[in-house]
């Protein structure tokens, strides 16, 4: 059971991501919050499975991984479930607008960077966790440490004041889609490293 807990979180993360994607595309700002949301959940079970199936020597850098991953889904489920309710169902003031509004590039636009910013740190331990036994656990563990160099700009790039709401909106577009195209092989990967483990 516990590898298909890995397994099937794996699964649900790629079709988070793939939802996310084609929202991007067209422009369907809450389906891109709600498959955020299951990104997220699926996103931990994905970190636990690394952390349960580690090696005794790397099991700190499992738990580390569990700990970043659950700091990011309480971030991320914040951010996109004021957008769901409060920014959706009210009628916000100029001021809460701004604050509140993840289109405004305020203060839940930067909490939602943070939030990947701590994403980033959860896959570069867990990318420390996979053995380098076949090549494809050899790319799911470079992917994933790759994936943590995300850290440095999802948390200096908000505190430079470079987001802006009258920057156009491709290049916002075209980063998020890079990223989804980035991380749908490691949702792959990882569903064939569960399907792997023993247990």
């Amino acid at each position: 059971m516990n590898k298909k807990i890995g397994m099937y979180g794996s699964v649900v993360n790629f079709i988070a991501v793939i939802c996310f994607a084609l929202s991007m595309l067209f422009e369907f700002d809450y389906g891109s919050y709600f498959s955020s949301m299951f990104i997220a959940f699926s996103f931990v079970t994905m970190m636990c499975g690394y952390a349960y199936f580690a090696e005794k020597g790397v099991k700190l850098a499992g738990y580390v991984s569990v700990a970043f991953s659950a700091i990011y889904t309480v971030i991320i489920l914040l951010v996109y479930f004021a957008q769901l309710t409060t920014v959706r169902l009210n009628e916000l003031t100029q001021q809460a607008s701004i604050l509140l509004d993840f289109q405004k590039c305020g203060l839940m636009f930067n909490y939602d960077l943070l939030g990947y910013a701590v994403m980033s740190l959860a896959t570069f331990f867990a990318g420390l966790t996979v053995p380098s036994q076949t090549k494809a656990d050899q790319w799911l563990k470079y992917l994933l440490m790759i994936h943590g160099v995300f850290f440095i700009s999802c948390l200096i790039f908000p505190m430079l004041g470079l987001f802006k709401t009258n920057s156009p909106t491709w290049i916002g577009v075209a980063v998020l889609e890079f990223w989804c195209l980035y991380f749908c092989p490691i949702s792959i990967l990882s569903y064939l490293h569960f399907s792997n483990c023993k247990g």
